[in-house]
Formats: structure tokens, C-alpha cells, sequence
């Protein structure tokens, strides 16, 4: 399967990067082909400029301004996203990333703008990674916006057709070596079954 992983950290030192060697190794040993992602390193422009925004409805145009990702994102037969919770939602260069792949003539049709037909129908896998700094009770009492991106927003541009799984750390600020320990080893054990 060839896995899109969009990856949503500025450090390369940091305990992401160690979740991600993890993700990456499970899933080179399942044999998948993964096409790494990496929004911070490779300098991606979440900004939905004006001029960005004038052509959003223009199906073509908004394509033509995003062509590179949209390749990558076409290419794709499954989506891991890791990133970390901040002020309960994902960095803004994730969520700047959803804003421009996830609009017309990319992810959606909205040919008929009462009836927006999904178009990503060949991503059969999606995978939420994410680490947050409080208790889950809190990402709860927040409705946990990371968790429903993933786990309902996502899916509607697959037609609800993707298999969707959702790995969370909560409380890391206080997770011990052992409990990320813990998660790292559940991280490479979910992606060696992919």
C-alpha cells in the first residue's frame, strides 16, 4: 500500500520524532511504500492567501495552486497524520494544510453546492497520531477536536469508505519514560499491521 504520512512537528529532537521513527519503521516492515510528508521540513505554506481564496471554487484553479501536494495526496491509497494537540487543535500548518488540499477539485465536488460529492473515495486507511498536553476528560470536555478531524471529518472525503484508527497520548507533559515508552511501541505495532 503506498501511505501518504503527514507529519506536523517543528523539532527533530523532539518525542514526535521518536514517534515517528517508530510509525516509519512499522510500517517499512509491513512492506508498505511511504511517501513522507514532512510540513515544517519542507517548508510548506499553510497561508489560504487572498488569491488562494478567490480561486478555491474554481476547481481547476484551486488545484493548480496546490498541484505538488495534490499529486502526493492522489498517489496515496492510506493517510497517517501525526502532529501534537495544541491549545486543543491541531498546528496551524496542519490545519492550514487541510484548508487547501481538502477543498474543490481536490478532495470534493461541489459542482452542486447542495449536494458536495466526496472525491478522495481511494483512500482506503486513515491514521490519526497525536499527543496532548492534558488529561483526555479535558480533550473530552473540549470535544477533543483532533480526535473528530480525524475520525469524522476526514472520512467523508473517502465516502466514509476509509478504515479509521486514532492513537493518542494524553497528559504527556507528565508521561513517564515508561508510558511513552509504552505508546511508542503501540505506534510501531499498529503500523506493522496496517
Amino acid at each position: 500500500m503506498r501511505v501518504l504520512y503527514v507529519y506536523c512537528h517543528p523539532l527533530d529532537d523532539s518525542f514526535h520524532a521518536a514517534i515517528r521513527h517508530e510509525a516509519l519503521a512499522g510500517l517499512a516492515l509491513a512492506g508498505h511504500t511511504v511517501d513522507l510528508l514532512d510540513l515544517y521540513a519542507e517548508d510548506f505554506d499553510p497561508v489560504l492567501t487572498a488569491e488562494r481564496r478567490r480561486d478555491y471554487h474554481d476547481p481547476a484553479r484551486n488545484r493548480a495552486n496546490n498541484q505538488a501536494h495534490v499529486d502526493r495526496l492522489m498517489a496515496a491509497d492510506a493517510l497517517v497524520l501525526q502532529f501534537p494537540t495544541w491549545s486543543f487543535g491541531p498546528p496551524a500548518m496542519l490545519k492550514g494544510w487541510f484548508d487547501r488540499l481538502f477543498g474543490p477539485g481536490i478532495a470534493m465536488d461541489l459542482s452542486d453546492p447542495a449536494h458536495a460529492k466526496p472525491l478522495l473515495q481511494h483512500i482506503r486507511h486513515i491514521t490519526g497520531i497525536s499527543t496532548y498536553g492534558r488529561q483526555r476528560w479535558k480533550a473530552i470536555a473540549m470535544a477533543d477536536p483532533p480526535r473528530r478531524i480525524i475520525k469524522r471529518y476526514l472520512p467523508w472525503f473517502t465516502g466514509f469508505k476509509a478504515k479509521v484508527r486514532y492513537h493518542a497520548l494524553y497528559h504527556m507533559n507528565t508521561a513517564t519514560a515508561d508510558r511513552r515508552g509504552r505508546f511508542l511501541a503501540r505506534v510501531r505495532r499498529a503500523m506493522e499491521q496496517f
